[in-house]
């Protein structure tokens, strides 16, 4: 019996080995989300799949998952690996920052969201414990599936992550809430909950204590033995012990495991940790998401297809109206409240938790359990998707109601420069030319990008400059320079040949990748080209001699000597056309 409770075991394995090795990539070729590949593949591999017939066909044995129940610690140890590595992203200083959002929009967003489903659930039939077990359950939003989509560091993401946190955070009083409720409970089940609050807020505050004293001598220990393998199982420890002793005190392991990953993100060695851990998060992850999909039973849903599609769409709907009006009435952009309220508005991995606590409580009948289970597996499922929509969405909403920069040429409008490309250089070059008190106007074709930098007050158009009709739109006749910036050495020199050709006397400076581009952006009809491998090379000159104790103003006066020589020889090259780059960027030009 132990054999054939190991071969199980290990056929269980290569399976969900095999599904990581093919969805992850195969999916990422055709820029789909591997979340929706590892749900199809639970749902293809799992009982109500292809292991349904395995009594028929012997063979499917070896590539179907029998047991779905013994996957599912492996699951949970997904979610304590992506709380820990979402701990890892986070400080102290910002957990303080976000006190409000956690506690304040937070909680406000699941007290509302649970208290409308609840009231619809009883409206229409459901009774009173139970309506409150389900609108709990169902106002929760997965944590393991949004913020991989977003991060932490977007204004959706830390939006989003205020939210979730107090989720995780409010799971377990939930759980023990649903016990005090349950027809058979006395008196003790509030007392149990009371003392499980205090008992998890002293825990909690003893392992921040000590984790501050102990975690840098344990990993500094590890770091010394030169050994990845010593400092993955430092890492892994801490994880696990974490979670067992909040499991202890009555609180959730993913509370444990967040807790650890903000203890060592205060340590100089959580850099190394992260990247330790990332492969076991993703591979624990997708076995998480193989088990929703094994829930999800084809015959069940075509049968109830219509009240399964009126249950999704009203969680759904309910939650992104709350959670929207809620992240706008907090100060939140329509956009970013739009997006963040889409993304929160399906149900959760912990909804499965919730709703098996409210059926043990017999708040609710084990048959209804499994209605919603199935609407949390089809929200689960769809959530790649509707992340899609909430960003297209919110992104052309962000267009259309910020206020676009007044043409060039026209009654009123200040002659400006034009800087094309906004990103990690056309930004600074913004920011410097904004404190300088210049005029400017840019122009990006990464919508998002102009989404974004309208709501931090840039002066930004959405076009493609390869177009010659947007290039006309921006009547650089009227404007003081031009400024590219972009990173595409053809369209680089492309643009300016075309400008040089209708604007003589336009100032054009242009970012060059390397000397020979410069030369044939002058060669072209820029005023100025920058090399970057010339700059960089020329601060760190610059570095270098100031560190030597060589006086600033001396350095200063030899770095510009040194960069008007350099630019004097690229010049004469491109006169000379004596590069060999140069000749191959204008056949690809032509």
């Amino acid at each position: 019996m132990a054999g054939e409770l190991n071969h199980t075991g290990f056929s269980d394995a290569l399976v969900i080995l095999g599904a990581a090795g093919v969805v992850i990539p195969g999916f990422a070729r055709f820029r789909i989300s591997p979340v929706i590949g590892f749900i199809l593949v639970g749902l293809l591999v799992g009982p109500a799949g292809l292991g349904s017939l395995v009594s028929q066909y012997p063979w499917l044995y070896y590539i179907t998952i029998s047991d779905a129940e013994a996957i599912a610690p492996f699951a949970e140890l997904g979610i304590i690996l992506l709380l820990f590595s979402i701990g890892l992203e986070l400080s102290f200083r910002r957990l303080w920052s976000m006190r409000t959002q956690v506690f304040g929009v937070g909680a406000a967003e699941l007290i509302i969201s649970a208290t409308l489903i609840g009231v619809a659930l009883y409206l229409i039939g459901q009774g009173i414990g139970g309506a409150v077990g389900l609108g709990l359950a169902l106002a929760l939003s997965s944590t393991a599936l949004v913020l991989p989509m977003v991060g932490t560091q977007s204004a959706v993401g830390r939006a989003a992550f205020s939210m979730l946190l107090f989720e995780d955070l409010a799971l377990v009083p939930i759980i023990f809430l649903l016990g005090a409720l349950a027809p058979t409970a006395t008196d003790a089940g509030w007392v149990g909950l009371v003392d499980t609050l205090v008992k998890g807020g002293v825990t909690i505050v003893a392992m921040l204590i000590l984790g501050r004293f102990v975690l840098p001598h344990i990993f500094s220990q590890a770091a010394r033995t030169k050994s990845p393998e010593v400092f993955l199982a430092a890492s892994l420890l801490v994880v696990i012990v974490s979670s067992l002793v909040t499991s202890l005190v009555g609180l959730s392991p993913i509370v444990g495991a967040l807790l650890a990953g903000i203890l060592i993100a205060e340590t100089e060695y959580h850099g190394e940790v992260e990247v330790m851990t990332a492969p076991f998060k993703g591979l624990a992850l997708g076995v998480f998401l193989i088990t929703v999909g094994m829930s999800l039973d084809l015959r069940v849903i075509a049968a109830n297809w219509s009240v399964l599609l009126m249950a999704v769409i009203g969680v759904v709907v309910v939650k992104t109206v709350v959670t929207g009006l809620l992240l706008r009435f907090a100060g939140a952009s329509r956009g970013v409240a739009l997006e963040a309220g889409v993304l929160m508005a399906s149900p959760s991995e912990t909804t499965l938790i919730v709703l098996t606590a409210a059926a043990a409580a017999q708040l609710i009948l084990p048959s209804t359990a499994a209605f919603w289970q199935i609407v949390t597996a089809i929200g689960l499922t769809i959530t790649p998707l509707l992340a899609r929509i909430g960003h297209d969405v919110a992104r052309r909403l962000e267009m259309a109601g910020s206020e676009e920069p007044a043409p060039m040429g026209e009654d009123g409008a200040q002659p400006a420069a034009v800087v094309i490309g906004f990103g990690r250089v056309g930004q600074m070059v913004c920011d410097l030319l904004k404190s300088h008190n210049q005029p400017f106007i840019v122009v990006e074709s990464d919508a998002d990008v102009v989404a974004a930098a309208r709501r931090n007050g840039y002066p930004i158009l959405f076009g493609d400059v390869s177009r010659a009709e947007m290039l006309d739109k921006l009547r650089l006749g009227h404007a003081r320079a031009l400024i590219l910036t972009m990173d595409d050495p053809v369209l680089s020199i492309r643009v300016t040949r075309r400008v040089r050709g209708w604007v003589p006397d336009l100032p054009i400076i242009a970012r060059a990748r390397d000397t020979d581009h410069a030369a044939e952006l002058y060669k072209a009809g820029a005023s100025d080209a920058v090399p970057e491998t010339l700059e960089s090379s020329l601060q760190l000159a610059e570095t270098a001699l100031v560190d030597l104790g060589v006086a600033m103003g001396p350095v200063i006066a030899s770095i510009h000597q040194m960069r008007e020589d350099l630019r004097e020889g690229i010049k004469e090259a491109a006169d000379l056309d004596t590069a060999p780059k140069l000749r191959k960027l204008r056949a690809e030009d032509a």
